[in-house]
């Protein structure tokens, strides 16, 4: 079985919401679909959430209406039969009516998780009632039936299998299973989200569990491109990447995908496909745990990267030196993105300003401190075993012209990291493609 995942501008109109109806029933396999919300709800869910905080009922409640408006314009458009307009309006009548229903009491960050999670089961409800008008053999899952995480907040793998498991029996002989993103209980039964990775974590989740022959993340672009597109001309999508290249990406800016939510693919051994709903027969980009040798793929850029560098002679032949350095960003709970280090001082950079003043206070107590906000990290990323010769070499060539503070290589094979100053992002991105991509 497949696992299709479609975010929320695939399934932002009703003419998107039949294309992808389309496209889920096109093999005529069984497959289970995953379900975000569509787009701009959860924006104005989380706006809703807003005005009750602020004890606000009448915002909340302009705010629900219009929102309301909006979804009964959608059935019109949707639903060619007038019974199933009619359902489909009595579904989301109840659903706007408990919505208002929050505006009566107590309001903390329990209701406003509830409130967030009506995105996806309006979503959800409406794709499944366009495919039962079709005579599709569609059922709906809720996810608040199996996803559930753990008192660490981390998904529960064993529950989650055996509780699905019990319902894909239950409801055996489907052409089409149906079920919620991004949402899930914690350990203590309530209403929750992934939070990191949304609907593709989801969805990831999913394929572990039902050790699904391929993973298949829908979007409105094709692929991981081999560099930005917002910055560099002429970049294209990378067609093969191996789940460390992609989570590297992930993280250092390639905003298609969360480095997190592909970890339960990984581990299965499932290959995730990330495909076009606007051009469903592009190839798109294979993430899997094959490597193809001999090959850099892609640039990413992550900004608004902070470097700090403690100098200390104190740190000559110190054990501990560098132990009780990161035990003060770990306190903040700020990861460290890059690390180098010397004799005489260790360099580092973070993403996270929120305690930077305090971090550079307790620093200062072990040597002198310098910090450059302003920056930028710069990876490049690909087939880089240290065996390779002169691959290197070739990246360090694209960048002869760029000021760079900080070089990471060798801490992983698919990996090398550089700090610049932001004004040089686009100068050094489009050196990069030149040198490594242009035949």
């Amino acid at each position: 079985m497949k696992i299709m995942k479609f975010g929320g501008t695939s399934v932002g109109t009703p003419q998107r919401m039949k294309e992808v109806t389309s496209l889920v029933t096109k093999s005529g396999n069984p497959v289970f679909v995953v379900l975000s919300a569509m787009s701009g709800t959860t924006n104005s869910l989380v706006e809703i959430s807003d005005y009750l905080y602020k004890k606000n009922p009448d915002g909340a409640n302009e705010v629900i209406n219009r929102l309301e408006e909006k979804y009964m314009k959608h059935v019109e458009e949707l639903y060619s039969t007038d019974e199933m307009k009619q359902q489909t309006r009595d579904f989301l009548k109840d659903e706007f009516n408990y919505l208002r229903s929050f505006t009566k009491e107590i309001f903390t960050s329990f209701e406003e998780k509830s409130i967030v999670a009506q995105g996806e089961m309006m979503s959800t409800n409406m794709v499944t009632n366009y495919m039962k008008e079709l005579g599709v053999k569609v059922t709906l899952l809720n996810a608040l039936d199996f996803m559930r995480t753990d008192k660490n907040a981390e998904p529960d793998p064993v529950y989650i299998k055996e509780k699905l498991t019990a319902k894909m029996e239950e409801n055996q002989g489907q052409q089409v299973y149906i079920t919620q993103g991004f949402i899930c209980r914690n350990a203590y039964g309530e209403v929750d989200n992934l939070q990191r990775g949304g609907s593709d974590y989801t969805a990831s989740l999913i394929g572990a569990a039902l050790d699904a022959e391929e993973i298949q993340i829908w979007t409105d672009i094709d692929g991981m491109h081999n560099n930005d597109p917002r910055v560099v001309d002429k970049t294209s999508p990378v067609h093969q990447l191996h789940f460390e290249e992609a989570a590297e990406l992930a993280y250092f800016g390639a905003k298609i995908l969360h480095p997190t939510c592909i970890q339960p693919a990984k581990y299965a051994g499932i290959p995730v496909r990330l495909l076009n709903t606007m051009d469903p027969d592009a190839e798109g980009t294979t993430i899997s745990n094959q490597t193809e040798y001999g090959k850099i793929k892609a640039v990413a850029a992550k900004d608004n990267i902070i470097a700090i560098k403690i100098k200390s002679s104190r740190m000559l032949l110190a054990t501990g030196f560098l132990r009780k350095v990161f035990e003060i960003f770990e306190s903040y709970q700020t990861p460290i993105d890059m690390v180098c280090t010397s004799e005489v001082g260790v360099s580092m950079s973070i993403d996270n300003s929120a305690h930077l003043g305090e971090i550079v206070d307790e620093l200062k107590k072990y040597g002198t401190v310098t910090v450059d906000t302003g920056m930028c990290v710069i990876c490049v990323v690909g087939d880089l075993d240290w065996s390779n010769i002169g691959f290197e070499t070739r990246v360090l060539d694209a960048m002869k012209n760029i000021p760079v503070r900080m070089i990471s290589y060798g801490g992983s094979n698919y990996n090398i990291s550089f700090l610049i100053r932001e004004e040089d992002k686009k100068r050094a991105l489009q050196s990069l493609s030149t040198n490594l991509f242009t035949d």
